[in-house]
Parts: structure tokens; sequence; C-alpha cells
């Protein structure tokens, strides 16, 4: 007997939301599934790598939403969030002549060949060739934030530990210091005709392209300039 009422249950809900939409598509309202269809677009129309194979989903939205059914094409737009995450939420509005606006969370997802990590890795650990293997994923995110290219580990290490099958992004890694504080560094300055070596001791850390501080042993006086290699500066003449 339960059962049964359960399934009676169920079925005059299945009912009442059928006859709810019937009335609202009468009443001149405007289709949830409308509002979340220009959120996706707009979200597909603004992805970066057209090759590349996304899954676009807009969130769900309150079924007892009501809103004027409009009489122009619906807008889409970006509500300050970076286009380049796997979460972001976009603006729809209708421009007619009863205007309204209303916010969707949409989630991107992309089928992309992406190095996992095939043992865990401690903090500031090198990723060698044998700690990676390609695999294709469906991961949250656009394909340019993760790493496909063994090459893109050379020079940087992890920014923390990471666990076994650890799908790698640009995000994980950082440069390898090449200059440290105390570091006793060579400093170049060069133009077109001259160039001047001097040695001086590094006031701060840097990785490679990074600025960093470095006093000059015979003059103490502290210049500032780019790291080019290991315990190497280029400052401007």
């Amino acid at each position: 007997m339960s059962s049964f009422r359960s399934y009676i249950g169920a079925s005059m809900g299945a009912i009442a939301a059928l006859a709810f939409a019937a009335h609202a598509n009468a009443a001149g309202v405007q289709t949830i599934d409308s509002i979340r269809a220009a959120a996706e677009q707009f979200v597909r129309s603004s992805l970066p790598e057209k090759s590349t194979k996304h899954f676009v989903t807009a969130g769900n939205l309150d079924p007892r939403l009501r809103l004027d059914e409009c009489a122009s094409p619906l807008e889409a737009f970006s509500q300050g969030t970076a286009m380049n995450t796997g979460r972001m939420t976009i603006g729809v509005r209708c421009p007619s002549a009863n205007p309204w606006t209303i916010y969707v969370p949409v989630s991107v997802e992309v089928e992309v060949s992406v190095l996992v990590l095939r043992r865990p890795l401690s903090r500031r650990s090198r990723v060698e060739l044998a700690d990676v293997e390609p695999q294709v994923r469906r991961l949250p995110g656009l394909a340019s934030v993760f790493i496909n290219d063994v090459g893109s580990l050379q020079g940087h290490r992890l920014k923390r530990s990471l666990p076994v099958g650890t799908a790698l992004t640009v995000e994980m890694l950082q440069p390898d210091v090449l200059v440290r504080r105390g570091q006793q560094v060579t400093l170049i300055a060069a133009n077109s005709s001259v160039q001047i070596r001097a040695q001086g001791q590094a006031l701060t850390e840097g990785a490679v392209d990074e600025r960093v501080r470095v006093q000059n042993v015979s003059s103490l006086k502290v210049v500032e300039g780019v790291v080019e290699s290991d315990g190497v500066v280029r400052v401007g003449l």
C-alpha cells in the first residue's frame, strides 16, 4: 500500500510540474532552459581553444523562477569572473521594455591529454620524466592550464606535495630559485660596445627573469637586476 501511495504521490508531483510549466508558457514567462542556454552559448563562444573538446554546463536555477518572457533576444555577459576557470558566473539579461537580469553559474570541463603523476612527490621536488605519464582526462578548466609537454617541467619544482594520480597544471609549478639571499653572484652590465663584470652579494632571491637586489662587494652600492642564469644577474649601465 505504501508503495502505491508513493507512486501516486510521484505521479501527482510530475503532473503538477507539467501543469506549472504549461501555465508559465501560456502566461508569457521566460523558460529556464532558454536562460541556461544563453549562458552556455556565451561561454562556448568565449573559449579560446576551438579545436579542443569542451563540456559547458549551466547550473540549475530555481524552478519557481518567473521572469517575463523577453521580447528581444537574451543578452549574456561575464560577471567579472575570469573566463579561463572551471567555474564562472554569467549574467543573462532581457533588454526589452520590461528588463530583468539573472546570474547563472556555469561550469567548464575539457577533455585533454595531460601529464599525470605516477608516484607521490613532496614539495620542492623536481618532476622527472619517469615520474609522469600522459593520460586523456575530462577535467574542470581550460586546456591551457594543464601540462602535456615534458619540456615544460624543466627548470621547475613543485609548489606543494602532490599525491599519485594528480593531473599537473601550470599553477602547481614554480621556477627554480637561481639566486639565493647571501649568495655570491656575478653582476653583468652591458651595452652594444662594452660589457662590465663585477662581484656582488644577493640581498634577495629570485628565479630566472625575476628582479633581485644585489650589493656590489667593491663599491658597496646596492643595485637591482634581473636573474639571467644560475648566479648571474644582469643590470643596466
